[in-house]
């Protein structure tokens, strides 16, 4: 019957369909090298069922590139490589010439800039270190911490100044005598290290101050009062502006009970003054000798006592001060010995051609006295009593040697 071999032919079409034509799950669709996917789909057609296989192309669009010639890309590059402010269009669009010859225009104004060689060493000076081993520099108090104070020093970055750099001495106001903000003058210990930082110091710059002062104290023959701090087995110590002071035994006017002049004042005179070994040496001795080279002036003439006779000349007492009376300036003459000219214990009358208060030294000269080369030898008496009348016609050398000074 039909009805029934319409029926029978659906459980039969179930039937076939669950063990060989069963509808197969839709593949997922993916792109090979070829573009192609196959695809199995089911027919009925009629009384009989079939499945055959369709093969569909599918073709994968590539975006449209316009190319343009080698050479237009490069320059293009070359013009301008920043692309963060261009559209996608503007990318597309070809170089014309009218483009080309904008970007040749500002490259020509890169190649005209003017130079301002000024500002390009000023920036160089900028970028410059700061701060060498022993160089001096005024900068400004801006931070305070427990182990010392930072300086603006006018650097990429600012100076350390460590507490006991500070100052001489203990400081126990710190931070009232370091306010912020206040200007000071510092002397450079260390120089950069890898944070561009440089170590200051106010201490030594106090120090190198004091020695230079003392030096040049020294030099003009000048006394100090000191008060003396302490002792030990060969002298006294006291302090000179910050720098630590001795004075031996020797050169005290008394040295017999010399611990009993602790904390007395004393006026001395400069020894020895040597910055680079630290020794600072006084003498109260050579300060009783320059106060009477006080009184003393270049061409002035003394009278004093021969102490002693050396080869290169007479050492001659002038009351307290002695002075040397070289070979070379007693007479104009030739002497064969000098015992023919003076002898020990005689007084002589000479003038005083050298003042040097450093060394304490007193230069004198006989031989400007003589009318004659040679006179002091054979008429010494006469050379002596007309002295005084004869130093008046030397003035005039010594007001010449004031004037040059």
């Amino acid at each position: 019957m039909k009805g029934v071999s319409d029926k029978n032919a659906q459980n039969n079409k179930k039937i076939k369909g669950d063990k060989n034509n069963f509808k197969k799950p839709l593949q997922v669709l993916h792109l090979s090298k070829k573009d192609t996917i196959s695809k199995k789909e089911e027919v009925v057609d009629g009384n009989q069922n079939s499945t055959k296989e369709v093969k569909t192309e599918i073709s994968a669009v590539k975006p449209k590139i316009i190319e343009a010639p080698i050479n237009e890309v490069k320059e293009s590059y070359s013009y301008n490589n920043n692309f963060e402010n261009i559209s996608y269009k503007e990318l597309e669009k070809p170089l014309t010439l009218q483009d080309e010859d904008e970007y040749f225009i500002i490259e020509r104004k890169v190649d005209e800039f003017d130079f301002d060689e000024s500002a390009f060493l000023e920036a160089l000076n900028e970028n410059e270190p700061i701060g060498t081993t022993g160089e001096t520099i005024k900068g400004k108090v801006i931070a305070l911490e427990s182990d010392g104070l930072y300086i603006d020093i006018g650097g990429k970055a600012p100076g350390f100044m460590p507490k006991k750099e500070c100052g001489l001495g203990v400081i126990t106001n710190f931070k009232e005598k370091f306010s912020i903000g206040l200007e000071m003058e510092v002397l450079v210990i260390k120089e950069q290290n890898a944070d561009g930082m440089v170590t200051v110091s106010a201490r030594a710059l106090i120090l190198r101050q004091s020695w230079e002062k003392v030096a040049s104290s020294a030099k003009n023959g000048e006394l100090i009062q000191v008060t003396i701090n302490g002792f030990n087995r060969g002298g006294l110590t006291c302090d000179v502006d910050g720098l630590r002071g001795f004075i031996p035994r020797s050169q005290l006017e008394n040295g017999q009970d010399y611990q009993s002049l602790v904390s007395k004042n004393l006026k001395v005179a400069f020894l020895e003054v040597n910055p680079e070994t630290r020794k600072l040496v006084l003498s109260e001795k050579k300060a009783l000798l320059v106060s009477k080279f006080a009184d003393l002036k270049l061409g002035q003439l003394i009278e004093g006592e021969v102490l002693a006779i050396k080869p290169y000349g007479f050492f001659i007492d002038l009351g307290g001060a002695s002075g040397l009376l070289h070979q070379s300036s007693i007479t104009n003459g030739s002497i064969r010995n000098l015992r023919e000219i003076f002898v020990e214990g005689e007084f002589i009358k000479a003038l005083i051609t050298e003042i040097d208060l450093e060394r304490g030294r007193i230069g004198l000269n006989t031989a400007l006295l003589e009318n004659t080369p040679g006179e002091l030898i054979i008429d010494k008496e006469k050379v002596m009593v007309e002295a005084s009348e004869r130093s008046l016609k030397t003035k005039s050398l010594f007001d010449k040697k004031d004037l040059q000074k």
